[in-house]
């Protein structure tokens, strides 16, 4: 067998084994995948060929989202289902799957570069199964938004001179700290994750993947950074104002704000809807690391924007539709509501329209 056939058998078997095997009582002929597909049936003879081609990473999310349910077949006719048509059991599905495929074909490509022989790899970091996940090794910092001084003040045992100080009460959103942190340790095992604040920043900090919590009025580098890249969306965080405390989408000549929805005033002001913000862009410190922003208005908009890529109900699903939205671009941002039902957080669905509010992209120039 020569290399070129052990780069491509693991991910032709996988594509043979769905057409044929993948629902037993119903295989799939090529020319009904080739009519669902939109190819012709050489080309789906060649992917599934040992010495066939290796297909593109849009087919695959193809691939995926037709056997992740049976609804693409119906009376003899093929199709494949838009995400947003699928219920979660099959959007897991379809998640599932494609990390599955994107790998083999990851693996296909890697060997076939190298000539390296031998079967499939041992499990590793997959950086397009979770936009999370980053290069083995890499470091990762996150910059957390601080407590205030006075507001610290406030708070038992957050004074360094006090017998049992708790030094991680000095960081504000500490249900996002806590949801983010343990994920990216999980998802970067041989990865230094580190913890810091603007206050304590190092210049090494800066030149790894950061990832940003919080909102400019408590996090400096959230508002650095948000000065030094272009975006068409700005956080206006005027607490002193009735309507101060917004998202601003720039298009062109109009602007549009976006609004958290809240209920009563002062002491029994309640919050029902937040508005998320999360940003993927590269690192203007080193480009070869990459800078992402989780926020909101509101603490609950920022657990919610780490928590789209965290729950495991959802983060799959999500991940998915950044990667076949975004897959090209060079940097991206979703602005998307967070619902708050009896004081509890629920994870925004990014694959519904009505989850989300804004998005745009930068095209990646000269690929």
């Amino acid at each position: 067998m020569s290399v070129d056939d052990d780069a491509r058998t693991p991910l032709a078997r996988r594509l043979r084994e769905l057409r044929s095997r993948h629902w037993p009582d119903q295989p799939i002929t090529q020319a009904q995948l080739g009519e669902a597909l939109g190819v012709s049936v050489p080309l789906i003879s060649s992917w599934e060929s040992r010495r066939g081609s290796i297909p593109p990473s849009a087919r695959l999310e193809t691939y995926a989202a037709f056997f992740a349910t049976r609804r693409s077949v119906s009376n003899g006719h093929t199709r494949v289902l838009p995400l947003s048509e699928m219920t979660p059991e099959e959007a897991d599905a379809h998640g599932t799957l494609l990390a599955e495929l994107t790998w083999l074909r990851q693996e296909a490509l890697r060997l076939h570069s190298s000539g390296a022989r031998g079967g499939p790899a041992p499990a590793q970091v997959r950086h397009h199964d979770d936009p999370l996940q980053f290069g083995d090794g890499e470091p990762i910092t996150i910059i957390c938004s601080q407590v205030p001084e006075e507001d610290r003040a406030k708070i038992p045992y957050a004074s360094p001179l006090m017998p049992d100080y708790i030094e991680l009460y000095r960081y504000s959103d500490l249900d996002s700290l806590f949801e983010l942190h343990g994920h990216l340790r999980a998802a970067n095992p041989t990865s230094l994750v580190a913890l810091r604040s603007a206050e304590d920043l190092r210049s090494d900090d800066l030149t790894t993947h950061l990832v940003l919590l919080g909102g400019v009025d408590y996090n400096e580098a959230t508002a650095s950074m948000l000065e030094r890249i272009a975006l068409p969306v700005r956080q206006v965080a005027d607490w002193d104002k009735a309507d101060g405390a917004y998202f601003e989408v720039r298009a062109g000549r109009d602007t549009r704000r976006h609004y958290p929805v809240v209920k009563g005033t002062g002491d029994s002001l309640r919050l029902l809807e937040d508005v998320a913000f999360f940003y993927r862009g590269v690192n203007p410190d080193n480009v070869e690391r990459t800078l992402t922003i989780c926020n909101g208005m509101y603490a609950r908009g920022v657990y919610g924007a780490v928590r789209a890529l965290t729950d495991d109900r959802f983060r799959r699903r999500n991940a998915t539709y950044l990667r076949a939205r975004f897959d090209d671009a060079k940097s991206y941002g979703i602005l998307a509501r967070v619902r708050i039902t009896g004081n509890v957080v629920v994870t925004p669905d990014w694959t519904l329209d009505s989850a989300r509010l804004h998005e745009w992209s930068e095209p990646t120039h000269g690929d």
